[in-house]
């Protein structure tokens, strides 16, 4: 596997991080919303790596190697030794069904000898459960999925995501990974601490919550921030919510974020479904073990691959996760280099939300929320 990684600021334009190389498979793009939607700028690309499928989409921070900046594009194109990568890409509009866009998805990616796939979706249209629910359900129980939801920084306003074209708002791209010699970890984990007691969801809809213990779930929300609540919907990334749902392979814990409040409703809409019946906690931010889930989350994957040795990391963490850590979001890029070692390379960027198992030894993917999850890569 030979990779290439370049950086472009509007000040110092393309940077080459590594050796240069004009082919490539596979080429990911993570930027800023502004800067992926200049078609002169996808155009550059694309003519610079003939040939290659190129993803490209917004994000809400962008990861390379060691670094994490905003404004700008990071850049990392592969070339596989053996391995080959078939990607497809479908666009849903407000009124179209996600189960059939995921199940005309699936039917792009060949079966036959597929290792792994990975998806990269609209951020804010999109419900992410249902999206994820799709995919379990079109593709085989064996092939475990990892990606996450495209981001726009801080503003929630639009997120674009592309394959060989100019990214656009409301498209999903797949990736299907093949070849015998490759192997692909996944790990994902979050760090955050539960506080007060558990409140049953006593009504909701879809990704959008009433009631809590049979209470107007703004209120109760707003009692917990206290001082903080003048300052939601933002304030509400730095205190998710912890939901126990029932999944076919048993009771699993999975975080939900915050994306907007109904005052007049009192009704919170989270990143992913809160079905009625579940039991939920608040939580709260710790730093270290923030830190720690994502070095956690980068040994899970290692610990998939045959020899503990990745070649490429791609690291999808939340927005909320940037958000809490602030100046200290690299000490979580950090703590992943110290797991995978001084070799492998880095990238990725920081999501409105993230797709993986919940456990290494599980293919099923979830929607999380606050979490650290890394996909490895090895070709040996």
């Amino acid at each position: 596997m030979q990779i290439s990684q370049k950086k472009w600021t509007q000040n110092t334009g393309w940077q080459s991080l590594t050796n240069n190389t004009d082919t490539a498979d596979l080429v990911l793009v993570f930027g800023d919303r502004k800067t992926v939607s200049n078609k002169k700028m996808f155009k550059e690309i694309k003519n610079l790596y003939k040939g290659a499928d190129v993803v490209i989409g917004s994000s809400a921070g962008n990861i390379v190697e060691e670094q994490v900046f905003d404004e700008g594009l990071c850049l990392t194109a592969i070339k596989f030794e053996s391995s080959s990568v078939r990607c497809a890409v479908r666009h849903i509009g407000k009124t179209d069904d996600l189960y059939l866009v995921t199940e005309e998805l699936a039917q792009q990616v060949d079966k036959e000898g597929l290792k792994h796939v990975m998806v990269f979706s609209e951020g804010l249209q999109v419900n992410g459960t249902s999206l994820v629910h799709g995919l379990r359900q079109n593709l085989p129980k064996d092939i475990a999925v990892t990606g996450g939801l495209m981001g726009d920084g801080a503003d929630f306003k639009e997120t674009v995501v592309g394959l060989n074209e100019a990214p656009e708002t409301g498209n999903i791209v797949i990736v299907g990974f093949y070849g015998e010699k490759l192997s692909v970890g996944h790990g994902s984990l979050g760090g955050w601490d539960s506080f007060g007691p558990e409140r049953l969801i006593t009504k909701s809809k879809n990704n959008v919550l009433y009631e809590l213990d049979g209470k107007p779930a703004l209120d109760i929300y707003k009692d917990y921030l206290g001082e903080k609540a003048k300052d939601l919907p933002g304030s509400g990334l730095l205190f998710p919510l912890s939901l126990r749902i029932k999944a076919e392979e048993g009771e699993i814990e999975v975080v939900r974020t915050l994306l907007a409040i109904n005052e007049e409703e009192k009704t919170i809409t989270f990143a992913g479904d809160m079905p009625e019946g579940t039991l939920t906690r608040l939580m709260i931010a710790n730093f270290e073990r923030l830190i720690d889930g994502a070095s956690g989350a980068a040994n899970m994957g290692l610990g998939i691959l045959a020899d503990n040795r990745a070649e490429l990391v791609l690291m999808i963490s939340c927005v909320g996760r940037k958000l809490v850590l602030n100046n200290r979001v690299e000490e979580e890029i950090e703590a992943v280099r110290d797991a995978v070692g001084p070799k492998a390379v880095m990238t990725g960027f920081y999501s409105y939300g993230e797709i993986s198992p919940v456990t290494a030894t599980e293919n099923q993917c979830q929607l999380h929320n606050q979490t650290m999850t890394i996909t490895v890569f090895s070709e040996k």
